[in-house]
């Protein structure tokens, strides 16, 4: 794509599919304006955990390096029982080609910082408190009115503001709304110990309880719970979150014992939808959780966001910021983001009817399989 070619794209929501695009599409030579709802930076939740594809798209965006530094890479996932003896591990390989080890995590706020930085670098400069308030579009642009009442025209207008996403309500009347799936997280941060290299599950209990590593010091520590859609106040979850790991042993009996009533605790439902395809209108398209939300079963929702932003600027740098790049980036990475959110969904329906851990790992196995593929 030539200078002249490369046009004007417009990314609404600064997470991390938008922070990612904005990064993809101004290497292809996209001008990018970024802007978000939110007033300033705001960064929700505990940690992310990072499967070996997610860390090849982040080595691909170019912060891999970043990510691995301040964050954890390694290898496998270990499978432990309620009392904490082993099980088994999971085998976490990457093609040697892909060029990064086959598991990570990192918190969620630095992981931002990475990414915030980067578009900074790339001459970005995210507008906060600002949000779409009508989007009108011909076949050569969109029109966009904002809500401090200017407005803009663009060759293409990239939806990257959530699973409540309002530009998913403008330019898809009548989508999916997000559901709950029968299950809500928590989540914590803990103390590291020494001899824990990996990712670890804790199965066949009540609950599902499991850690990453976020940093040489920390990890998170998550418990996923069978619940009727519940509203936890703050000052409830110190004690809920203990009692549901009031049977687990090992180092999860330590991290039970260190709950006080002031520990941060993290708590959301988890909700999904299925929006049909195609996931563009027009000059108009969606990525991230404005299209894909999906569980955290299979810790691929970052990893798919990511694929999205360099999917679209590979096929914008092909095609122009016109329709034909969004139907090649639909034919694309559609179907894999689709296998992501059917196969989390599918592992927390087992994890809610308790099946042995055996069923459980082995989709996560498969699924995994089937990511290492090139996208």
């Amino acid at each position: 794509m030539t200078s002249q070619q490369a046009g004007h794209v417009l990314i609404v929501g600064a997470g991390i599919a938008g922070m990612s695009a904005a990064v993809a599409l101004r290497r292809v030579g996209v001008t990018v304006d970024l802007i978000d709802i939110e007033p300033g930076r705001t960064v929700a939740g505990a940690g992310l955990t990072i499967t070996g594809p997610t860390l090849r798209a982040l080595r691909q965006l170019g912060v891999y390096d970043a990510v691995a530094a301040r964050g954890y890479v390694g290898e496998g996932i270990r499978v432990c029982g309620v009392d904490g003896t082993y099980i088994r591990d999971i085998p976490t390989p990457m093609p040697p080609e892909a060029g990064v080890r086959g598991s990570g995590g990192i918190g969620r706020p630095v992981l931002y910082g990475i990414l915030s930085s980067q578009v900074l670098a790339r001459g970005v400069r995210p507008r906060f408190g600002l949000s779409v308030a009508e989007i009108a579009q011909d076949g050569s642009g969109v029109d966009v009115t904002f809500s401090d009442g200017t407005a803009g025209r663009y060759d293409m207008v990239v939806g990257a503001d959530g699973i409540y996403s309002r530009t998913r309500q403008q330019v898809f009347p009548g989508a999916p709304q997000p559901e709950y799936t029968g299950q809500s997280v928590y989540r914590m941060f803990v103390p590291r110990p020494p001899e824990v290299d990996r990712r670890h599950y804790f199965l066949g209990g009540e609950v599902k309880v499991g850690w990453t590593p976020v940093s040489a010091e920390r990890m998170y520590l998550f418990v996923v719970e069978r619940t009727p859609r519940t509203i936890r106040e703050p000052h409830e979850l110190p004690g809920s979150l203990a009692g549901l790991l009031e049977p687990y042993g090992g180092h999860v009996r330590t991290f039970r014992e260190s709950i006080r009533e002031d520990t941060e605790i993290a708590y959301r439902p988890l909700e999904s939808f299925r929006l049909p395809g195609p996931w563009h209108r027009g000059r108009v398209i969606l990525i991230g959780d404005a299209a894909h939300p999906t569980t955290p079963q299979l810790a691929s929702g970052a990893g798919i966001a990511v694929e999205d932003a360099l999917v679209l600027a590979d096929e914008l740098a092909r095609h122009g910021t016109g329709p034909a790049a969004l139907r090649a980036f639909s034919a694309r990475h559609e179907q894999r983001c689709r296998f992501v959110v059917e196969s989390s969904i599918e592992i927390g329906r087992l994890e809610q009817e308790q099946a042995p851990p055996e069923a459980q790992t082995a989709v996560v196995e498969r699924a995994l399989a089937r990511l290492m593929e090139p996208v």
